[in-house]
């Protein structure tokens, strides 16, 4: 299948981080963008572009752009501008480089919350708006942002209207001793990434996308991704509670999941372990004493243990 042998070519670059790659397939066959949040040097930049170049187009492998963000980044940098023509006598439009199949958007926290604005539209509707003028980008498009923590110096916390686009955030985390012994032996991220060929088609993509949105949820699992919704907007713990368009998200990584594991329908186990990565970057904690992603887990913990015990399990 060329989901597996997308899986394991990614694994092959990015080792000893399976559930974090399932994580961020589901991600991508839900047919969201994603967020890493980590430290420098963690393979964020690597699994952007190892992800382009194992994913054919037309011709050879997605079209593949970063974007490095840093504070005198402008917002026509990252959509593109309208350029006077002299010969012409009139306006051009030049395509930023969101214009790709795979944008990384790396270091997005150290740009201005005005640039990171600047992509709201793009990742919502597909779409760039300059001039007056509305300029769809490809069908399969994906928006892989990376950021430092917002304790490193010179960064920018991303505005909730801005993390709420990202169906998840992930965090790729150190490696064990075992898979870094691995890294220092292979490099993977300068020798194996070059040498990485596609093993799946943009169509087959978005074809797995189309048959992992018809996946089963049955209605009682629906109503405990809205019973999620709702303890996180009663919960004194969070400054927010969760947006219908993150109750959306949850329910598409919950097919998208399920699909990636062989079901055509959506389990409990899936929600348990989609709650935090959907959900708790959309929720700020109420106090530095609270942490989002603990909060969501456990509220996510007891909406299964109700839903488990009105089915008699």
């Amino acid at each position: 299948m060329s989901l597996e042998t997308l899986r394991s070519q990614l694994a092959a670059v990015i080792r000893g981080k399976d559930e974090v790659l399932e994580l961020f397939l589901t991600g991508v066959l839900a047919g969201g963008h994603v967020l890493l949040d980590d430290l420098p040097g963690t393979g964020k930049t690597s699994l952007a572009r190892a992800m382009a170049q194992l994913v054919a187009a037309d011709s050879g492998a997605l079209v593949f752009r970063r974007i490095q963000f840093t504070p005198d980044l402008l917002p026509y940098d990252v959509t593109g501008v309208d350029v006077f023509d002299p010969a012409r006598q009139r306006f051009s439009f030049a395509p930023g480089p969101v214009f790709a199949h795979v944008l990384l958007a790396d270091e997005i926290n150290r740009a201005t919350p005005k640039v990171q604005s600047a992509l709201l539209e793009v990742m919502n509707e597909g779409q760039v708006t300059v001039g007056g003028t509305t300029y769809p980008l490809d069908t399969f498009f994906l928006v892989i942002a990376t950021e430092n923590p917002v304790t490193m110096e010179g960064t920018y916390p991303l505005p909730l209207a801005q993390l709420d686009r990202f169906l998840m955030r992930l965090s790729l985390g150190y490696p064990d001793a075992d898979a870094e012994l691995s890294i220092l032996r292979d490099d993977p991220g300068r020798r194996g990434i070059p040498r990485l060929t596609p093993v799946i088609t943009r169509e087959e993509l978005l074809t797995a996308r189309a048959e992992a949105a018809g996946v089963y949820c049955r209605p009682d699992l629906t109503r405990a991704v809205v019973s999620l919704a709702d303890a996180t907007r009663r919960d004194r713990r969070l400054r927010y509670g969760v947006s219908p368009r993150g109750s959306l998200h949850l329910q598409d990584a919950l097919r998208a999941l399920a699909y990636l594991r062989g079901r055509d329908f959506a389990t409990d186990d899936d929600f348990l372990d989609l709650a935090a990565p959907v959900l708790a970057h959309r929720v700020p904690p109420a106090g530095s004493e609270y942490d989002s992603a603990d909060v969501v887990t456990e509220h996510a913990r007891r909406v299964v243990a109700e839903l488990r015990e009105a089915d008699g399990v």
